[in-house]
């Protein structure tokens, strides 16, 4: 038989898929990510014995006091483990994903049980979804929507649907077809007899599915956790990846206690909701004697007003419970709550660095997510962007694969440890194998078997291609996959039993430190040269966070301090990796300030009037808006207490002279600004000049010809149509060009200065210059408007303009003694044109809202200047 390539027709066909409907991808995983976000704010926002007690109470109502009770204490168990966030995780999961499964099955069901081609043709389907291996599902679903709770949902839909289809169709087709005629008989239409008879007896037969359909879905969102689903699947994962018989245990328990709490709560829903299943219930407790009260159910109405005064004190507790730690250390507070998501292999480096950013990250303010993965659908969660980096890249090896497969959606941050070595090795004990080559006759020693890791990992593959032929060992010896966690398991077992075994092993490791072990010897090379340990980030992750992006690419540990930590981790136990890290970090002080330095070199450092309130005025001028946002991010590294607020200038200078604004930093003196501080000058202060000098003009595009002066000007009005386009009215370069330059060159009548906004007048320079339609428009030197477009500044021989200014600070009359320290830090801040038109630009480029965003990201790129322009002793 010729060789049938379906497999290959299915790569294609996905790839099609990925090409042609990402738009359709993108809407489902919108779609679902919200309904569990929704569902999941709601279980996981309350307080866990709060929440526990609402639960107990809808059992009270269902079932009654006693299984009330039971579950109330089955939640407070899981809490008591540790687990109550991810077992609400789960349970928001199974919730969305059984609701999804019912609104399509039921439909479905009814269906087939009126129309015997719909049962006919969908029956082979539903066995398909039903026989088909679950983990199968989680593929295509981590192909097309990434690591993460959609996939997850996904697969628990499909795998979920055959028993919800089929027990509603066996439901309608089980009620008496005399039932039916009769009500034909009497005049009923289809629809009514559907809605009346048929469903009503079929009842407890799709409550049934209904049923089973949650427990396939709870099945399956533990099976999600490979993907990424997170919940009590990925502690499940976890355990059985690195063979953790605790965490196993306990999240085994909070796994049978949410079945337990479902299975029975979706039962007792059937005599609620069904005649039968009530009729049933009423003849149950008529027989029951003296204890009836533990089977007590309240009425709905109770049970209702239980549950919202539970609700209640939940929101109540969390609203006057709000954590201050988002304000605390906020000098460190880098990240301000940005998300960073990391993935891992199991492997211990793995761990122990992905840990260690945890911690580090956490500490800078960031908000992280960590996610165990393989290292398949690892490497397809950061080439998607659902992962923003892994730490645990073994290349040009063991990860070629996947690097070959995903390097253009992948940047390489760099390596942080190496040169590593793959091996196989023994224990010491084991005489006469000190190489590769002495494996060979030596099978039957070893039962033939060379006991490995996880199968998709690269040195598996590099051991069964070329280090077993290399040495003629393949026929031999066969390669067991397994797990690093079984692998290590096996290793120990042998050595306590003093029996040979040869396994998979690479260095650096902590095993060699735990047992006597012997690396074999490689005299051909076949393991190919050591390796590095490399970052992975998903493409353009530098730009969406170069702080944390040269964190990473400056990462290093030494062989040392790997071990040390990977020591400290295992010491803590499963579950406390994080605590393990916080230990190490507390041995090695002075390492989280050189492994992620807060930009600036010294942000952390508080002035000596940290705490106080500063308010800064400015008008929107682009210089004002650079400076203003960068100081207030400087002011809050500092300790201080910054508050902005935009003004026009008038109000801003007259809220100054009355002490209601501290300061403003874009005073143009002696001549735009000088009305104000004519008016106000004894109750301001002026601290200092920051740049000039500074220049006013009227310029043009260079493609308006023959206009190089104010005076070529003259005569040309209808060619600009009149129109000079001005800024704000209140401005002093406004009055300036009215009063004096118009007057200079003979152009008022000729000429209309219309009054707008900075913004305003862009926006026409803009306009004008796509059309090459000729325009005029005030402007000043320095403005990034000059490396955006290809201007002409008309020269002003009259010297109507006047000389250059200077931009200047200007504070309330008391600032220097109201604060000292800002006010030395003032006087000396100078920028000069390359920086001040950087700084513009990275604003422009962030967009309106985002100034301070953008100004930060700014200073983190200049290192060393926080500290020379805000400097703490």
């Amino acid at each position: 038989m010729p060789r049938l390539h379906f497999g290959d027709w299915v790569e294609d066909a996905v790839d099609w898929l990925q090409s042609h409907l990402t738009w359709l991808f993108d809407f489902i995983q919108t779609v679902l990510g919200g309904m569990y976000d929704g569902v999941d704010a709601v279980l996981g926002g309350g307080e866990p014995l709060l929440m526990a007690g609402i639960l107990a109470v809808i059992a009270c109502w269902l079932r009654g006091l006693l299984p009330g009770v039971l579950a109330f204490v089955g939640m407070a168990l899981i809490d008591s483990l540790g687990l109550w966030d991810d077992a609400m995780d789960t349970l928001s999961l199974v919730l969305v994903a059984a609701v999804i499964t019912i609104v399509i099955a039921v439909p479905v069901g009814i269906w087939a049980a009126r129309s015997s081609r719909v049962s006919s043709a969908i029956r082979p389907v539903l066995d398909v979804m039903q026989t088909m291996p679950a983990f199968i599902y989680l593929i295509p679903g981590v192909m097309f929507f990434g690591v993460g709770t959609t996939p997850g949902l996904l697969a628990t839909v499909i795998f979920a649907m055959p028993p919800g289809v089929r027990m509603t169709e066996l439901g309608i087709r089980q009620v008496d077809g005399e039932l039916i005629e009769a009500a034909d008989a009497f005049g009923t239409s289809p629809r009514s007899t559907l809605t009346r008879v048929q469903l009503p007896l079929a009842l407890p037969t799709i409550m049934a599915g209904v049923n089973q359909v949650i427990m396939l879905a709870l099945s399956m969102v533990v099976i999600g956790g490979m993907a990424g689903a997170g919940g009590l699947g990925e502690q499940v994962y976890s355990a059985i990846t690195q063979l953790k018989v605790g965490l196993a245990a306990e999240s085994g328990v909070a796994v049978v206690v949410l079945a337990m709490y479902l299975d029975r709560m979706t039962g007792a829903l059937n005599e609620r909701v069904s005649p039968l299943g009530r009729r049933a219930a009423a003849k149950l407790a008529a027989t029951r004697g003296g204890f009836s009260f533990a089977h007590y159910k309240p009425a709905g109405v109770v049970a209702v007003v239980g549950v919202v005064a539970l609700a209640l004190v939940a929101g109540g507790m969390n609203l006057s419970g709000s954590d201050d730690s988002a304000t605390a250390g906020k000098s460190t507070n880098v990240g301000q709550g940005k998300k960073i998501n990391i993935g891992y292999i199991p492997w211990d480096e793995g761990t122990a660095s992905t840990f260690l950013w945890k911690e580090l990250l956490e500490q800078r303010g960031y908000e992280t997510d960590v996610k165990q993965l393989d290292p398949g659908p690892l490497y397809s969660g950061v080439a998607r962007g659902d992962i923003d980096f892994q730490t645990d890249s073994w290349l040009p090896t063991t990860h070629k694969a996947y690097w070959d497969k995903y390097k253009s959606q992948l940047d390489d941050m760099g390596s942080w440890y190496g040169p590593t070595s793959l091996e196989l090795t023994v224990p010491s004990y084991v005489k006469g194998i000190d190489s590769l080559a002495d494996l060979k006759g030596q099978g039957k020693k070893f039962d033939g078997k060379i006991i490995g890791i996880e199968a998709s990992a690269g040195m598996m593959g590099t051991l069964n291609k070329k280090v077993l032929k290399e040495y003629g060992l393949d026929g031999e010896y066969k390669v067991v996959s397994s797990s690093t966690s079984t692998m290590l398991a096996q290793l120990e077992r042998s050595i306590k039993k003093k029996e040979p075994v040869v396994v998979t092993l690479w260095s650096p490791h902590w095993a060699y430190g735990k047992y006597d072990l012997k690396k074999l010897k490689d005299p051909k090379g076949a393991w190919g040269k050591g390796e590095n340990l490399h970052t992975v980030a998903h493409k353009g992750f530098a730009k969406k966070d170069p702080t944390v992006a040269k964190w990473l690419k400056d990462f290093k540990l030494t062989e040392k301090q790997l071990t040390s930590l990977e020591n400290d981790i295992k010491a803590a136990g499963e579950g406390h990796e994080q605590d393990g890290v916080r230990t190490w970090l507390k041995k090695n002080p002075g390492l989280v300030d050189q492994l992620a330095p807060v930009p600036g070199g010294g942000a952390q450092k508080q002035g000596k009037d940290a705490g106080k309130t500063v308010n800064m005025g400015y008008f929107p001028w682009d210089e004002a808006i650079a400076t203003s946002y960068l100081w207030q991010n400087i002011l809050e590294d500092r300790g201080y207490k910054p508050n902005l607020k935009q003004l026009d200038p008038g109000p801003l200078y007259t809220s100054l002279a009355q002490g209601q604004m501290d300061v403003q930093l874009d005073s143009w003196l002696p001549q735009t600004h000088k009305q104000y501080v004519d008016k106000y000058k004894d109750q301001l202060s002026d601290i200092g000049s920051w740049y000039g000098p500074t220049s006013l003009e009227l310029t043009v595009p260079s493609y308006v010809k023959g206009i190089d002066s104010l005076a070529d000007l003259k005569g040309q009005g209808k060619k600009f149509n009149g129109k000079i386009i001005g800024i704000e009215a209140s401005a002093g370069m406004m009055g300036t060009l009215n009063k004096k330059v118009l007057k200079a060159y003979g152009l008022e009548g000729e000429y209309k200065v219309v009054s707008s906004s900075t913004s305003s007048m862009l926006a026409e320079l803009n306009r004008s210059i796509k059309k090459k339609e000729p325009v005029v428009v005030t402007l000043w030197s320095p403005h990034w408007a000059y490396g955006k477009y290809d201007l002409k500044k008309l020269k002003d021989p009259k010297g109507a303009w006047g000389k250059g200014e200077r931009i200047h600070i200007v504070g309330k009359k008391d600032f220097a003694s109201d604060f000292p320290e800002f006010t030395k830090w003032l006087k000396n801040f100078k920028m000069t044109d390359k920086q001040l038109a950087s700084l513009e630009v990275e604003i422009q480029k962030g967009g309106a809202g985002n100034e301070k965003a953008s100004a930060r990201k700014w200073l983190d790129s200049q290192p060393g200047l926080e500290d020379k322009l805000a400097p703490v002793s």
